[in-house]
């Protein structure tokens, strides 16, 4: 999925991690289309949990993919399968 998103002009690969250390939380996101790297992005905050940290990244980096024009598919490389259980919970928030 990975190699096809570098080929295709219409698709944007963000890649995220989030750490913290020291109750520092450290974000940093990278977008690239059409395997040229577009942005990378680094945000520092305090006192936030992991889950927050993670998708704060996320709702920075797809509004950072869909500025670009002609982006018909965004695909999201995390670390972290509860926050991506966490976002597709429909329970959670149903929109």
């Amino acid at each position: 999925m990975t190699i096809e998103s570098l080929c295709n002009s219409s698709h944007a690969l963000i890649i995220m991690d989030v750490s913290i250390k020291n109750n520092i939380a450290t974000f940093i996101s990278h977008i690239h289309i059409r395997d040229e790297s577009i942005t990378k992005t680094l945000h520092y905050a305090v006192n936030v949990t992991s889950t927050e940290a993670e998708l704060f990244t996320i709702r920075c980096s797809v509004n950072q993919a869909t500025n670009s024009a002609g982006i018909s598919k965004i695909i999201v490389v995390m670390n972290s399968i509860h926050v991506a259980r966490k976002i597709f919970d429909m329970s959670s928030h149903p929109f």
